[in-house]
């Protein structure tokens, strides 16, 4: 009986090391997989939106070593308040700042990297934030107001000029790199899956390919967990069958 016992469990352990890695090697190495840098931002957008600082800690370190640049890091945080608030930001900030002094104390030398360039525009940043949001989602702004924006016509305006101009135009990070950072917060945070849906529109029509957006969840599942991710998987599945639906070009 024991030896029947042993060989159970062994071949439950071969089961486990041919299952659920053997998925996550096959997306790691699918042609368009995202990059060590590119999941890097989307962890340090997860634990920064669940606001699990020790995980952030590790992190940050880990997005340094996979090439990100300190402004580079800097801005994923700065764009996260955005979305989850000041306290999630400013507190990724702060973890930051403790980061560079322990490496610098071990006698590592982190690169800056770029700062963002200065806004020589003189549009009004409504109509800038606008045509960033129309070259974000593929589709014009026009008609009547509705919705929030109906309701709240203040907050359009702040949408607009801050959030699609005074963030979006900011060019240390680009279009879809943000969309990482947005797309990841979202999920992290949870139950608020319109606005998943929305976002993850976007990176399709940016160039994320399914397979990314997948990975994405992949790599949440391992750093928030899996009922964060199960449910990022079921709205990304709705926009899919969507995009499907409406025949709009896809990758893969």
């Amino acid at each position: 009986m024991r030896k029947i016992a042993l060989h159970f469990l062994s071949l439950a352990g071969l089961l486990l090391l041919l299952g659920w890695p053997a998925q996550a090697t096959s997306l790691d190495s699918a042609p368009d997989a995202l990059t060590a840098r590119q999941q890097a931002i989307v962890t340090i957008s997860a634990l920064t939106a669940k606001g699990d600082l020790p995980r952030l800690h590790k992190a940050l370190g880990d997005g340094l070593a996979a090439g990100l640049t300190v402004n580079e890091e800097k801005e994923v945080l700065v764009h996260l308040y955005a979305y989850c608030g000041f306290p999630r930001s400013l507190n990724g900030l702060n973890t930051l700042i403790k980061v560079l002094a322990e490496r610098k104390a071990n006698g590592i030398t982190d690169v800056m990297g770029k700062e963002a360039s200065p806004i020589t525009s003189t549009a009004p940043k409504y109509e800038r934030g606008k045509k960033n949001l129309e070259t974000l989602t593929g589709k014009p702004e026009t008609g009547p107001k509705t919705g929030y924006a109906a309701l709240s016509p203040e907050i359009e305006v702040f949408l607009k000029e801050h959030l699609f101009a005074d963030l979006f135009e900011r060019d240390v990070l680009t279009f879809t790199e943000r969309e990482l950072v947005t797309i990841a917060a979202l999920v992290s945070l949870g139950g608020v899956e319109p606005m998943l849906q929305s976002h993850l529109g976007i990176g399709l029509h940016l160039g994320l390919t399914p397979t990314q957006l997948r990975q994405l969840l992949q790599v949440e599942e391992t750093s928030i967990g899996k009922k964060e991710a199960d449910a990022g998987r079921a709205v990304l599945t709705k926009v899919l069958e969507t995009s499907k639906q409406s025949g709009a070009p896809m990758q893969k």
